[in-house]
């Protein structure tokens, strides 16, 4: 007798309206707001008919795209775009399906899934797919995890791009506790706490292990991996600092889950274990101008500088040193990491509840921020005002110093 097979937890508890889906609440806001203006502008030629939702594995970018069908009640008709690599195939799959109405439903929504792989081993494939938005009467959601490849650069300027983040290891674990709630399960506090943070803000890899710890009676002795991140970033970095220096090494941080933010400070961290003298001075020099082009990035939105970002950052450091290096480096993850979170934790929560506080009173945010240190003191210990507000928990742990 064949036993049956088991769901998927993430596939079994998959969210099924925007209220479901937890700690993307921007995301969600953006996606409606492109959803509305798609459908109230439809003879304004100048709208944009597609939409990219991009960020690291995990954070629910395909499952957004399939709650605002359902919420929409729109068809939805899903396309990989791994599969989808050049000309003939897209005028095959996907120029039908934006020319046909819905047979079912009133209004149908087109997603094209993981991007990527058409820039992969592209044989005319995006150009057809920027056609072909063009042409459709439909919204198009388009998924990436990286959409700062160089060849994507034109499918970036016909879209709207909303940016999904890693989910706060806190609201993970509550999506574990709610789960198993349903499961009838029971797991310790502390492994809920270990699943949460060894996912690095991927939810579905935090819920497969959830489901597969849930069957091991002694779980609290198995030790749970962490994402691949780190394990990334470090092979990269002996490239950069070891190995040869050539036009391959330029493009070695498209397969590093990690925002270039983050691989500047691994690199300015681990720099002096591998150079010194000349080569010392001139990689600091290098990753000085790596980090005029970011700051140039932020202040004026010139996101095509991040092309020499991330050449100063790969070839040019690796072009620092004399020759190639061997032995055994052992990386140091970078201390600014945890400070530069903190700080930005901090900073989040103050100006949100700034924001709030603002609108309650009718004063301008600034003044809010100015006065901010006075507001705290209000705050702190007056639960009646904190619930006017609607403040969460966060912010009030912020204002009771939990989080300073």
């Amino acid at each position: 007798m064949l036993m049956k097979k088991e769901t998927p937890w993430c596939e079994k508890y998959r969210p099924k309206n925007f209220q479901d889906i937890k700690g993307q609440e921007e995301a969600i806001t953006k996606t409606k707001q492109f959803l509305g203006n798609f459908y109230l502008s439809k003879l304004t030629k100048t709208r944009k008919k597609a939409l990219i939702l991009h960020g690291p594995p995990g954070t629910g970018k395909t499952t957004l795209a399939h709650v605002a069908a359902l919420e929409t009640n729109s068809e939805i008709f899903e396309l990989n775009a791994s599969d989808l690599r050049n000309k003939s195939k897209l005028q095959e799959i996907l120029k039908p399906a934006i020319e046909q109405q819905s047979l079912t439903k009133k209004r149908k929504i087109i997603l094209v899934d993981e991007v990527d792989g058409i820039s992969a081993v592209d044989r005319g494939g995006l150009t057809e797919l920027l056609f072909l938005i063009e042409l459709t009467s439909y919204p198009v959601i388009i998924t990436a995890n990286d959409i700062w490849n160089r060849k994507l650069n034109p499918l970036r300027k016909k879209t709207d791009m909303i940016q999904l983040k890693e989910i706060n290891y806190k609201t993970i674990k509550d999506v574990l506790i709610n789960i198993l709630k349903k499961e009838n399960k029971f797991i310790e506090n502390e492994s809920l706490t270990k699943i949460s943070l060894k996912s690095k803000g991927d939810i579905r890899a935090a819920i497969n292990d959830l489901q597969t710890i849930s069957k091991i009676q002694n779980y609290s002795s198995i030790e749970i991996d962490e994402r691949n991140k780190e394990t990334d970033i470090f092979k990269a970095l002996r490239l950069i600092f070891k190995g040869k220096t050539s036009d391959e090494i330029i493009r070695i941080f498209d397969s590093v889950s990690m925002p270039l933010d983050e691989i500047i400070l691994w690199i300015e961290e681990n720099i002096p274990s591998e150079y010194s003298g000349k080569e010392l001075a001139k990689a600091y020099d290098t990753l000085s101008k790596a980090d005029i082009f970011k700051g140039r990035i932020y202040k004026q939105q010139y996101w095509r500088f991040l092309v020499y970002e991330n050449f100063l950052l790969s070839y040019g450091i690796s072009a620092a040193k004399k020759e190639i290096k061997t032995g055994f480096t052992s990386y140091k993850k970078p201390s600014r990491i945890l400070k530069i979170w903190l700080y930005n934790q901090k900073t989040i929560k103050m100006k949100s509840i700034c924001q709030k506080y603002a609108k309650y009173v009718h004063i301008n945010q600034k003044r809010a921020r100015n006065e901010f240190p006075i507001i705290k003191n209000i705050l702190k210990n007056n639960k009646s005002i904190q619930k006017e507000l609607k403040l969460n928990d966060e912010e009030v742990d912020y204002l009771e110093n939990k989080l300073n």
